[in-house]
């Protein structure tokens, strides 16, 4: 039986929206958080499971992959059996398997829950997404998406420091008690407040639904939009992953001094955010994004001259220019995710879902190349390079498939 919609009036929405971007916030930052909190317990989970380094290696990688794929469903369960239910079900989720990981004596158990665990609070990042297409129009939705994903720079800022804390007094047990205590309380706080937001007009049959993923996969507007989100992400991936190794190897600093200089970028990308929620409503979303590029390309180019002319010249010659691309990014991010979703509204959810995936793909993608490149390095140049063929990529597929 389908799940009735009954969203409230849209005055009451308009009116009243901190109450529930707040909650879209906490859902949102679920997925990061968890993903990023248990880091400082991974060396200790070695000899505490007996276990090799590689193996809870994969506590991390099968996470991220899990929280990638599951958008792929949730998305379309979503358009299916609407938001409040599947968000509902994936809290429940997250709880459960963060209980089952603290009961584990295995590294193959906490393994498992780990990808449950992704499973559950992939949920909150991609309905999160649907709900705020379902209540606001593409512009409107783009400013509301800005401030939303503001939880994603935070949380992974945030939780490696709350995780390491926990494992120092309490031991690892008790990273896994908080997780389920936090997602608990956004579990109640989302079934006393979410409402469902699911249009009445939604395609409710797994029939219609098919239509309409098919309609997504053959609308070049939408892989435009798609695009432009993951390759203007990719330069943020590209540099996660190229970053530390440039620092610390080529330069022979300090990891805390990469962590200070890596804290100021997000400063860059929340920047981004805020100005996307101001902006995004009065320009359109398709301005913010090429101003969103043309800073990206701003940076990344004065990121190979500086490289270029001043090798030696310590981490400021890539964080400041970085400081450019994180905001270039927050521009362009969420009037991106804004245009993919509202290609086809009423399958919000589905669109959410693929453009999800299609972010964290490639930006996975985009770690293990620049690794590969800089191996062997003896300056940050091949990183540079990398940053300025995203840039221009990401133009190319705004050019060729939003703006035609």
């Amino acid at each position: 039986m389908d799940v009735q919609t009954s969203p409230a009036p849209t005055q009451d929405k308009q009116a009243t929206p901190w109450r529930l971007l707040a909650l879209l916030m906490a859902m949102t930052a679920i997925g990061p958080a968890t993903l990023n909190i248990v880091v400082p317990a991974l060396p200790g989970l070695v000899t505490k499971l007996a276990s090799d380094t590689g193996t809870v290696q994969l506590t991390l990688t099968l996470y991220l992959l899990s929280l990638a794929t599951a958008q792929l469903l949730l998305g379309p369960l979503s358009d299916r059996f609407g938001r409040r239910p599947v968000v509902l079900a994936g809290l429940v989720l997250n709880v459960a398997a963060s209980l089952a990981a603290i009961a584990t004596s295995s590294i193959g158990g906490l393994i498992a829950a780990r990808v449950v665990q992704a499973i559950g609070a992939s949920s909150g990042i991609v309905i999160g997404r649907a709900i705020i297409r379902d209540l606001y129009e593409r512009d409107r939705a783009a400013s509301m998406i800005g401030l939303v994903t503001t939880a994603v720079v935070i949380a992974p800022m945030i939780a490696p420091m709350v995780g390491g804390f926990l494992d120092t007094a309490f031991g690892w047990e008790s990273i896994f008690l908080f997780i389920a205590a936090m997602s608990g309380l956004v579990l109640l706080w989302a079934a006393l407040v979410l409402p469902e937001t699911r249009p009445a007009n939604v395609a409710h049959s797994s029939g219609m639904l098919i239509q309409e993923w098919r309609a997504l996969i053959g609308n070049a507007k939408f892989h435009g939009y798609v695009l432009c989100g993951a390759l203007g992400s990719a330069s943020f991936f590209a540099f996660l992953g190229g970053g530390p190794y440039v620092v610390v190897t080529l330069m022979g600093r300090t990891s805390a001094e990469y962590g200070v200089w890596f804290a100021v970028t997000s400063l860059g990308y929340m920047a981004g955010n805020f100005t996307a929620s101001r902006l995004s409503q009065r320009f359109g979303i398709d301005a913010m994004i090429v101003a969103g590029i043309v800073f990206q390309l701003i940076g990344a180019s004065l990121t190979a001259v500086l490289v270029a002319g001043l090798p030696d010249a310590g981490p400021a010659i890539i964080f400041l220019p970085q400081l450019l691309i994180s905001y270039g990014n927050g521009l362009l991010l969420p009037n991106s995710i804004a245009g993919a979703i509202s290609v086809r509204p009423q399958a919000a959810g589905t669109a959410a879902g693929m453009t999800g995936f299609a972010q964290m793909a490639i930006g996975a993608a985009a770690t293990q190349i620049v690794s590969m490149l800089l191996a062997g390095a003896t300056t940050a140049m091949p990183m540079a390079w990398m940053l300025v063929i995203i840039v221009v990529t990401t133009w190319l597929a705004y050019a060729g498939l939003v703006r035609r």
